[in-house]
């Protein structure tokens, strides 16, 4: 191989690429933060429909809570409905009777992934959002700032992200969520105008309850996945991926409604 390497070109164009696609997803149609299942999955339907879509998530790697699949056994369980939206993504099922089927964790990830990728949405990893942009008591953006910087402690004021709609599908921890009720003074539509944490496991009803309340719980934030559960106290399900998955398709049919008839505008 007669290969000439120049270190310095390699790291320009690293740099130039990344930073190219960084300022123009400045100003977008919808920011999902939280690469999981269900921000996956709404991106990829956001995407495919032509909706401008930025996806952030803190760790390196995508995936969330998929990714171990149950017990670190890397097997994940879907039921029909769900399971169309993984065969639609090129995933392998196993049927298993009685509506279930059994999917390999990596390969849901890789195919979910690569959908939402392919339907355009730029996924941003090792980003945090530690804050919102609220503007006359809507949600019209994120804070954001490296993850090494904040997991270092060093002071170091971030930048933010514009969106005409905000996704919180950061999981268990609904993070977004709480900072509108911290922050912005918000009231939830949860019985108590607060989070009430997730309950304990019950799947049939936690699948049930997380694609129920799934929508939007403050002007221009909306909450998808496990977050519901965080905000409405509803039970988990464990290593179970169905609700995930269409949770993240109904969540993206919510936001097209309401963008719908401008959709080529980003914020």
């Amino acid at each position: 191989m007669n290969l000439q390497l120049d270190e310095g070109k390699v790291t320009e164009l690293i740099l130039r690429s990344y930073f190219e696609d960084l300022l123009d997803s400045l100003r977008s149609d919808v920011v999902v933060v939280g690469a999981g299942p269900a921000g996956l999955t709404a991106a990829w339907y956001l995407g495919r429909d032509g909706y401008k879509v930025v996806v952030l998530e803190r760790n390196l790697a995508v995936g969330g809570g998929m990714w171990g699949g149950g017990n670190l056994c890397s097997r994940i369980l879907v039921q029909e409905p769900a399971s169309a939206i993984l065969a639609e993504a090129g995933v392998r099922l196993i049927p298993q009777g009685e509506g279930y089927y059994v999917a390999d964790a990596v390969e849901a990830v890789a195919g979910l992934t690569l959908r939402a990728v392919g339907a355009g949405a730029r996924i941003f990893n090792a980003l945090t959002v530690e804050d919102l942009v609220v503007h006359h008591g809507r949600v019209e953006g994120v804070v954001v700032q490296w993850t090494p910087v904040i997991r270092s402690g060093l002071h170091v004021d971030p930048v933010s992200f514009r969106a005409r709609a905000v996704v919180d599908a950061t999981g268990h921890g609904a993070e977004l969520v709480r900072k509108v009720v911290e922050k912005a003074k918000g009231s939830l539509p949860s019985p108590t105008g607060g989070l009430l944490g997730e309950g304990a496991m019950w799947a049939a009803e936690g699948e049930r309850l997380v694609v129920e309340k799934t929508g939007q719980v403050f002007p221009g934030l909306y909450v998808a996945g496990m977050a519901v559960a965080a905000v409405f106290g509803t039970p988990r399900m464990g290593p179970i991926f169905g609700g995930m998955l269409l949770s993240g398709e109904k969540v993206a049919a919510l936001v097209k409604k309401e963008l719908s008839g401008c959709k080529c505008r980003a914020a």
